[in-house]
């Protein structure tokens, strides 16, 4: 794996993401050096939310369905309630997560953002963590879930909340760097 100045870093979000979770990864990674891309539904401005207030937009820079998982070297799936239930609906989305794991790159989830691990088949016989209302959705999945700030399980990080956002990110960095794979 790269570097994380060498490192191309995919984020995925819709309307309805929370803030912190988006904003947080993304400042973090580039302040690093890391070339960040944000994919959506859609190529117009989605809305944010700091918990049940509307908050900031952010113009995505390409679609989801445009994207190729080996162009990258991770993946970030924020969180908010609407966000990750939207995009687990969609096909494209779901493969795309998918493709990320399967090549062992790191998939990091946060909050709600575990539900697309999920849908993507992700979670059975791995431990994770999420917002507490999602915990009987990963077991049920097969996964073992803890409430810590981070838990990092093979290619897989998952983190609860926006407090945890600076030890996600942390995580983030250190797995891009480090590899998940062995040579």
């Amino acid at each position: 794996m790269p570097a994380i100045a060498d490192a191309r870093v995919l984020i995925i979000a819709t309307d309805g993401f929370e803030q912190a979770e988006l904003f947080g990864p993304l400042e973090r990674l580039r302040e690093a050096g890391a070339d960040v891309t944000l994919a959506s539904l859609r190529t117009d401005p989605i809305q944010g939310m700091v918990h049940d207030e509307k908050g900031r937009t952010i113009t995505p820079d390409t679609l989801i369905a445009d994207v190729d998982a080996d162009d990258y070297d991770a993946l970030v799936i924020p969180g908010g309630v609407a966000n990750p239930d939207k995009l687990r609906t969609d096909e494209a989305t779901v493969a795309l997560v998918q493709a990320f794991d399967d090549a062992g790159k790191p998939v990091a989830a946060i909050c709600h953002g575990p539900w697309l691990l999920v849908e993507a088949d992700m979670v059975e016989d791995r431990t994770v963590t999420s917002w507490p209302s999602l915990r009987t959705d990963l077991e049920n999945a097969g996964g073992e879930w803890e409430d810590e700030q981070v838990v990092v399980d093979g290619n897989i990080i998952t983190s609860r909340k926006p407090d945890d956002v600076p030890a996600f990110n942390e995580a983030l960095i250190r797995l891009i760097e480090q590899g998940v794979e062995e040579d």
